[in-house]
């Protein structure tokens, strides 16, 4: 916008006029959203994890493949099961902050869901934050928001699905692939079954796997590195010691790809992010006042800080898919 201003004459002198353009910013209102992107992507993201729950369903109920089977109207609604669990694990940890963000007026995108059509259908949720942190407080408010949010929708769907399993002996000589139990499946599966048996496993509903990568994703999410959730709170808790623990991340990221190769597509994002994003994390808005003073966290946020721990531990996996020999 342009305001165009006359200048007096001066000292009553028929001065010409001159012409004073002045710049006013515009500011853009926060929290505006582009609803076709968000509608497309999920609508295709409910396809491909439709898609890829059937598959699953049907493997599930063939008995680790001793069976046979074939999709039936019961496999397309426990397709759609599957798929409204998952996305509701990811799109209730990307509320949470997206929540969080609201609350703090942050400046943020709704989910964007990540269609995949491979196993489980979805590379996930993302947000995209417009506009810096206020404060520490808030970052590490907006950061652990997600995380917690995901895993209390995860844990209801992982006892239901584990109630909808059962336990099977496994085939001699089975092929596929292998997944990681975390702690809170054993749990999991400790209440609902007791002790599993030696050559025996779980044979997991769809709703479980569901609940398997919700756990995945909120354990690579709680990773201390960089722009990671698990990268906000350490900075907020730490401020810059924090690069040197992502360092550190990273470095046990790369010695874990020896271990599991499904640790690559996590080792090569966090060097990326390292290498064109750098060391630090960004400061928060309140940092850059001279006057700034650091202030500790207080109890109840660390407490919280240790419940991330927690979380972190009861879904971390070292060997999340492996190759069955």
């Amino acid at each position: 916008m342009t305001l165009d201003d006359r200048a007096p004459s001066v000292e009553g002198a028929a001065a010409p006029y001159d012409s004073y353009y002045f710049t006013v910013p515009i500011r853009r209102a926060k929290f505006q959203h582009r609803w076709t992107r968000h509608v497309v992507l999920f609508l295709f993201t409910v396809a491909t994890t439709t898609l890829l729950g059937v598959d699953h369903y049907l493997s599930f109920r063939s008995n680790f493949g001793t069976l046979a089977v074939a999709i039936d109207a019961r496999a397309t609604f426990e397709a759609l099961v599957y798929s409204a669990s998952i996305l509701a694990i990811l799109g209730a940890h990307e509320m949470g902050h997206y929540v969080a963000c609201r609350h703090y007026n942050v400046d943020a995108t709704l989910p964007f869901f990540l269609p995949f059509p491979s196993l489980s259908g979805t590379l996930g949720a993302v947000i995209k934050i417009r506009e810096p942190f206020p404060t520490r407080k808030a970052l590490f408010d907006i950061g652990v928001a997600g995380p917690i949010a995901g895993f209390v929708v995860l844990i209801p769907v992982l006892f239901l699905g584990m109630w909808m399993s059962n336990v099977i002996r496994v085939p001699a000589h089975m092929e596929g692939w292998s997944l990681g139990e975390p702690l809170l499946f054993k749990f999991a599966s400790w209440i609902v079954f007791g002790h599993v048996p030696d050559g025996y496993s779980v044979n997991m509903h769809p709703m479980v796997f569901a609940a398997w990568f919700g756990m995945l994703a909120t354990a690579w999410n709680l990773l201390p590195f960089g722009q990671l959730d698990g990268g906000h709170l350490t900075y907020a808790t730490f401020g810059d010691a924090s690069r040197y623990v992502s360092i550190v991340t990273v470095l046990g990221a790369v010695v874990m790809t020896f271990i599991s190769f499904s640790w690559l597509v996590m080792t090569l994002m966090m060097l990326a992010m390292l290498i064109f994003l750098g060391q630090r994390h960004p400061p928060v808005a309140e940092e850059y006042d001279p006057r700034y003073v650091r202030q500790p966290l207080d109890s109840g946020r660390l407490a919280v800080a240790v419940f991330a721990v927690v979380m972190f531990v009861l879904c971390f996996m070292p060997v999340p898919i492996d190759v069955l020999k």
